[in-house]
């Protein structure tokens, strides 16, 4: 079975349900165990890369993460595409019930020539990598004008046997209220499709934009490495 067609048989009633709810849901596994080890081994062939961040360095966190350049390795360009058609109308729905544009054709590479276009032509899928001690500040990934609002991460190790702690936090911004907090665990080649910036919650006047950030706990034990797939380019 191809990687699009694993992509394509994932439970997405549930997936959108879990998003629907708290802005991010596990989506099952996504990669094999060999899929995940071929992705992680690419962190140390430099010419895959066009920039290396130093969390420390810029006060992000601890840890390290690279950005691909092109071209992008091919299952990394296939899943993109892969997740797109499915996480598209959830994106749709969502810009129609706050009232915002949904710019979003329904070809993902229309969407990129879209970017291209609007002066976002860097690449965004990355790999990142956390040792004992590592963890990754609340932020959003936003590189321009231009922004999809889901994104998914997937996990390339293995919890409890290759590291331990390395949580997926996602903090919410709600509306006349405390902050909530969701904590995941992500598997080893399973994903997490999660909201970029905002998502709509319901309110009084029908629906609000709920902020949201994510970021990654400390990590205790070991090496956890992951893919991240951001659906727009960056300036």
């Amino acid at each position: 079975m191809t990687v699009g067609q694993r992509v394509d048989r994932l439970d997405w009633p549930v997936v959108t349900s879990g998003l629907e709810q708290l802005g991010c849901s596990l989506t099952g596994a996504v990669l094999s165990p060999s899929e995940c080890r071929s992705v992680a081994g690419l962190y140390d062939e430099d010419d895959r890369f066009r920039s290396t961040i130093d969390m420390a360095r810029h006060r992000f966190g601890e840890g390290q993460y690279r950005y691909f350049d092109r071209p992008l390795p091919e299952l990394v360009a296939e899943l993109r595409a892969a997740f797109w058609p499915h996480l598209l109308p959830i994106a749709r729905e969502w810009a129609e019930r706050l009232g915002q544009p949904s710019p979003w054709p329904d070809e993902f590479d229309d969407w990129m020539e879209q970017c291209h276009t609007a002066g976002q032509r860097r690449p965004t899928p990355l790999l990142l990598r956390y040792g004992p001690g590592d963890w990754n500040a609340l932020h959003r990934d936003i590189y321009g004008e231009l922004v999809f609002p889901l994104q998914v991460v997937i996990g390339l190790d293995r919890t409890d046997s290759d590291f331990t702690g390395g949580e997926f936090v996602v903090v919410e911004q709600r509306p006349r209220a405390q902050s909530r907090v969701t904590v995941t665990v992500i598997g080893q080649g399973q994903g997490l499709v999660f909201t970029t910036r905002d998502r709509p919650v319901r309110s009084s006047r029908g629906w609000s934009a709920a902020p949201m950030r994510h970021g990654v706990s400390v990590l205790r034990t070991g090496l956890r490495r992951t893919l991240g797939m951001v659906f727009h380019d960056a300036t």
